[in-house]
């Protein structure tokens, strides 16, 4: 899920108030990497934008440009996304090396990255699942013995990420990093749904939650797909294919879970 969260979040950009700059001080002790390139790039519409590059030069490379708002970036190496880089005011450090990618420095990037980190040590945990049944098949315990107690632990650790997704967004409503975990974890869906999650978050929102673009157009969405499920609506025919509505056959086909995990894998 880490891995699109961190190129997902880049397409987030909520305006606040006038930042004057952004200046990003990066290091990296990976020898191999001196001489490549980084991007800066950011999403505006539909459209994927560089708005910065720089190189990596005996493990030193350097952002900075004018800003007039505080939004989400994310960082590629070439075309790999490698995480999200929330540019605010203040000094920004960015740190690659074998182990972890992580930014810090500032308020929001800091706030970002611990609950990157949080959300690993769960997904650890769920790998970890797998070592502990073939370990317990080759004790010789009976196998539905184990896959039961595993079962309940993986409940347990399923329902520990939904806590801390949904009191992660929750908390920043009115900051960029809401709207932005909100569309990791829902870009992944084929068609906006109305899901319990989905219902539960908008009725706690604060109206600059709700204005957010992105999460604007995805409940209404999400909305009229819901009444074409209840049989209350009928889809809107188009010559489109793609930009056709879904059936309700369709939406009843199950959403993508993974978003958030294979967006967070490349800040470990």
């Amino acid at each position: 899920m880490v891995k699109t969260l961190l190129t997902l979040l880049g397409a987030f950009a909520v305006f606040t108030s006038c930042v004057n700059s952004y200046n990003i001080q990066g290091s990296s002790n990976v020898p191999t990497l001196d001489g490549r390139m980084l991007f800066l790039k950011v999403y505006e519409g539909d459209d994927l934008k560089n708005i910065d590059s720089c190189d990596i030069v005996h493990g030193q490379f350097h952002f900075s440009g004018a800003l007039d708002s505080t939004r989400i970036a994310t960082l590629f190496m070439d075309d790999e996304s490698l995480m999200p880089v929330v540019l605010e005011s203040g000094e920004i450090q960015i740190k690659i090396d074998n182990t972890q990618q992580k930014v810090s420095g500032t308020p929001l990037n800091d706030k970002l990255f611990k609950f990157i980190e949080k959300y690993n040590q769960l997904e650890s945990e769920v790998g970890e699942l797998g070592h502990l049944q073939s370990q317990a098949i080759m004790d010789g315990h009976d196998i539905n013995e184990v896959n039961a107690k595993l079962s309940q632990k993986a409940a347990q650790i399923v329902e520990k990420e939904d806590k801390l997704v949904t009191s992660f967004i929750v908390e920043n409503f009115d900051n960029v990093l809401g709207p932005g975990v909100f569309f990791m974890i829902t870009a992944g869906h084929r068609y906006p749904e109305l899901s319990p999650w989905i219902e539960d978050i908008m009725s706690k929102a604060t109206d600059n939650f709700k204005n957010d673009p992105y999460v604007r157009d995805y409940y209404r969405k999400a909305q009229q797909n819901q009444a074409i499920m209840n049989g209350t609506a009928m889809p809107d025919g188009t010559d489109d294919p793609t930009l056709a509505p879904p059936t309700p056959n369709e939406l009843a086909q199950p959403g993508s879970e993974d978003s958030l995990s294979e967006a967070v894998e490349g800040a470990e």
